[in-house]
């Protein structure tokens, strides 16, 4: 055991021994380090001999060590102390510093203890009382805060262990289960069970690495998304490992030198001699930079945030060898797609609805858009198109001049009467919630195991199944199946073989007849009540059950938002349009619902200037855009995608001020690509562009890059174009960067 102090500086990629004085904590391992203010706190851990096997506890002392001086110091805590412990978990919050869970070299606990890290002298130990769902008694697993949250992901916790995500709310003190029954089959599921793990957190994402998962060292990274609740294994970005290879025509300081990465990706990378990374800049010039070097698996090693990348150190790697590499994971910092959230406010909001669905046999009526839902569902779609040709029909007959234009489509500025769509086999609130799902890909569930709650999502199940929509049918069964438990079985039950819900209510069997299950449901008073075929069903499939069915299968999860807004603006929605977008004299057909639920710039003018002829001039300001560079805007409007050509960013790097979309994601992307490809030939432009629209950042970059290659920028004609301010901001950067010499030789160059 050690309790050696090691420094590694992340700029230098070196190793150091940290000073130290006074009496630094005993050695150990197992123990909890965090940091609050300027110093580090070290919590517990075992110590003793363990060559000669003796004096081996666990510890439950607190040792402070200040960075400013290397002053060790122990906090000698009056009062009721913690259980002393090792393996458990450490966060800070609040000025507070939180402990859970861990092993006491007995068992395995699950308690919370939490001290006030800001006065030594007046603090004191509290134990937490819990409530909620809380995680099993465990040990070696990692805790993070993110959101104002405290998130546990598995450990070792015995014949308990799951590959569980658990939330712990500071303000109440109430754990939460994070359901996954949310996640389509298909789509990547959680990290398998493990233990000896690390997790970080930065922005709204949690982090997890390594560990030893059922007798494997997996090396994925998995990310989960806090606000979504979905997990993705991250593929780190190929273009993460860039050596100091030489940039042409553009400026190479390491300083200044910035990552492409794609969406919330990044890269991994390790040196050949010290271990660490500060990553360099592409271009198109250069070739293709090799695949990033992911770490192998290990466990017990340790992980750490510094500014905008995660460092990982160390572990036990394959046979048992301990590993010194460290290892670096440059995050990506775009804002997150808004698309979603977009559609489902315009679904909240009910504005520019122009169709109304007439429901059931009470005929009650739930308005929507045409262009969302003819997108997203094909059976609807063909009752849209039916009542259309039936009102085109209709008007035809009643030979009404005025209206021979399509129905749906805006004639003169006036908003177009409801379309009116019968359909007889959904009731008002299960279809209600199958709308939010073709707004946003997924549903609200209401609360688990209530029975009035499952039957609803099962009315949304026997929709989803009528209407064809795949994901949706998972969405709700995966739901269902969750939530089935002994009290409301025999209900769900009865209502799938009422509903002819035969995958559903063969689950419910395959539950009843369980050995654990079978006694106690046949007991109930529910199971007297049910129908004599469903009776009959049960007892026979416990006295003879059926065959197991392969369940190796492809699963059909159906198409997402994205996919189906993708096909809709390459052509699918053609027929919908009702709205002409005017480029340069060039008219491109739109969508009114989706412009408005995207940008602010169209809802307004929906609202209250919408154009008596239907059709909208498109600029960006006074720009008016390539035509490649305003499809790739519909792309980002449409359906969130943000990849294009450097040149069509230059066109849209105002477009989000401009338009009014709810967050810089599109300039984020736009600044990005921009940085990564500015040449001596564009960089005039790109900086009027920055200049016009205040992006100070953009503007240093381009301003950085005139200073180092102005022998060849000075040269271009487009210089003499510039406005005078801008001229005084080159004149004063170069001031700034380059010596009296370089001036006068700079002068005789020119």
């Amino acid at each position: 055991m050690l309790n050696d102090l090691l420094r590694f500086d992340v700029k230098d990629c070196s190793w150091c021994r940290a000073f130290t004085t006074g009496t630094p904590p005993a050695p150990r391992y197992h123990h909890s380090a965090v940091v609050y203010g300027s110093s580090m706190f070290v919590f517990g851990g075992y110590t003793g001999d363990i060559y000669s096997n003796s004096n081996l506890k666990n510890k439950n002392d607190l040792f402070e060590y200040k960075f400013a001086t290397g002053q060790w110091t122990e906090w000698k805590i009056e009062g009721r102390l913690p259980v002393a412990r090792s393996a458990h978990g450490a966060t800070v919050y609040s000025d507070k510093l939180w402990i859970f869970a861990g092993y006491d070299g007995n068992a395995r606990l699950s308690d919370m203890w939490t001290i006030g890290l800001q006065d030594r002298e007046l603090t004191c130990w509290e134990e937490v009382a819990q409530s909620g769902e809380i995680p099993p008694s465990c040990c070696n697993f990692p805790v993070a805060v993110c959101r104002d949250k405290m998130f546990v992901f598995s450990g070792q916790s015995g014949a308990k262990i799951t590959n569980n995500l658990f939330q712990f709310e500071f303000k109440d003190k109430t754990w939460t289960r994070i359901p996954t029954e949310h996640l389509l089959r298909g789509s990547p599921p959680p990290p398998q069970r493990r233990y000896g793990h690390t997790m970080v957190a930065f922005d709204r994402h949690l982090y997890v690495f390594g560990g030893a998962a059922d007798n494997t060292l997996p090396n994925e990274l998995h990310c989960y998304d806090v606000d979504f609740q979905t997990w993705e294994v991250v593929q780190p970005s190929s273009d993460s490992e860039v050596g100091g290879a030489e940039v042409p025509e553009r400026a190479a300081a390491s300083e200044e030198a910035t990552a492409l990465a794609s969406e919330e990706r990044g890269g991994f990378k390790k040196s050949r001699d010290v271990f660490g990374l500060d990553f360099g800049t592409t271009t198109a010039k250069q070739p293709s930079p090799p695949a990033s070097e992911l770490p192998s698996g290990r466990l017990f090693h340790a992980a750490a945030v510094i500014s905008d990348a995660m460092y990982i150190f160390g572990g036990t790697v394959d046979n048992n060898i301990r590993s010194g590499e460290m290892y670096r994971f440059q995050f990506s910092c775009y804002p997150k797609c808004t698309l979603h959230e977009d559609y489902g406010r315009l679904w909240e909001s009910r504005q520019f609805c122009d169709v109304e669905f007439v429901l059931g046999e009470k005929e009650e009526c739930v308005q929507g858009h045409v262009a969302i839902v003819t997108a997203r569902s094909r059976w609807l779609r063909r009752k849209i198109v039916q009542a259309r040709e039936r009102l085109a029909q209709k008007l035809e007959e009643e030979a009404a001049p005025a209206s021979r234009e399509a129905p749906g489509v805006a004639v003169g500025g006036a908003r177009p009467p409801l379309l009116h769509v019968a359909i007889r086999e959904a009731e008002a609130r299960p279809f209600e919630v199958l709308m939010q799902f073709l707004y946003t890909d997924k549903i609200k569930y209401p609360r688990k195991g209530h029975v009035e709650d499952v039957l609803l999502i099962m009315d949304v199940y026997k929709l989803a199944l009528s209407f064809q929509l795949c994901r949706l049918e998972q969405l709700c069964r995966q739901y269902i199946e969750a939530s089935v438990d002994l009290q409301n079985v025999l209900v769900v039950c009865e209502s799938a073989a009422r509903l002819q819900l035969s995958q559903l209510k063969e689950h419910c069997l395959n539950f009843v007849v369980k050995e654990s299950h079978f006694n106690q449901v046949i007991m109930m008073k529910e199971f007297e009540r049910l129908s004599s075929p469903l009776i009959v069903e049960i007892v026979r499939r416990k006295q003879q059950p059926p065959p197991r069915a392969p369940s190796d299968q492809p699963v059909d999860i159906g198409t997402s938002l994205i996919q189906d807004m993708k096909a809709y603006l390459e052509g699918a929605g053609a027929e919908f349009c009702d709205i002409t977008l005017l480029l340069d004299g060039h008219p491109r057909p739109a969508h009114k619902a989706i412009l408005a639920a995207r940008s602010s710039y169209f809802e307004a003018m929906f609202r209250s200037f919408m154009p008596e002829d239907g059709q909208v001039n498109i600029s960006i300001g006074e720009m008016v855009p390539s035509r490649q560079a305003f499809e790739s805007m519909l792309r980002y409007i449409y359906y969130g995608e943000v990849n294009m050509p450097p040149e069509d960013s230059l066109y849209l790097f105002a477009a989000p001020y401009y338009y009014g979309f709810y967050n810089n994601r599109l300039q984020a992307y736009c600044k990005q690509n921009l940085e990564m490809n500015v040449t001596v030939q564009n960089v005039l432009q790109i900086l009027e562009a920055a200049d016009k629209t205040q992006a100070l950042d953009m503007k240093r970059h381009c301003l950085h890059i005139i200073v180092h290659q102005f022998t060849k920028v000075s040269k271009l004609p487009t210089l003499r174009s510039l406005s005078q301010q801008l001229l005084l901001d080159i004149i004063d950067s170069l001031a700034s960067h380059i010596s009296d010499k370089q001036c006068a030789e700079l002068g005789a160059d020119i």
